[in-house]
């Protein structure tokens, strides 16, 4: 019986080890991050934005041109398709009501 309850006491230890430990290790990191942020300022942002911009690829003439007459167009067919739509239900309630618009 005594072992069972010693056995209990060094889980529960462990357990509040690990969780000091563990938050410990938390504040650690908030603290790191805290000065990671303030150690830079603006002129090694401007360096990571630059450095960010050599990696992108950026589409060529052709594929700029093609994409940007699909959202042109997507764009004209779903207008006209929303003012169907409109027009029908406008058309509907005035049949159904009896409203006249002046």
């Amino acid at each position: 019986m005594a072992d069972n309850n010693s056995n209990g006491s060094k889980q529960n230890k462990s357990r509040e080890d690990l969780a000091k430990a563990a938050q410990a290790s938390a504040t650690k990191k908030s603290q790191n991050s805290k000065n990671q942020g303030k150690k830079g300022g603006l002129l090694a942002y401007l360096r990571g934005v630059r450095q960010e911009f050599k990696k992108v690829v950026w589409p060529t003439r052709e594929e700029l041109t093609t994409d940007t007459i699909v959202v042109f167009a997507c764009v004209i067919f779903f207008a006209v398709t929303f003012w169907l739509i409109d027009t029908g239900f406008l058309a509907a309630l005035k049949g159904i009501l009896g409203i006249t618009l002046s």
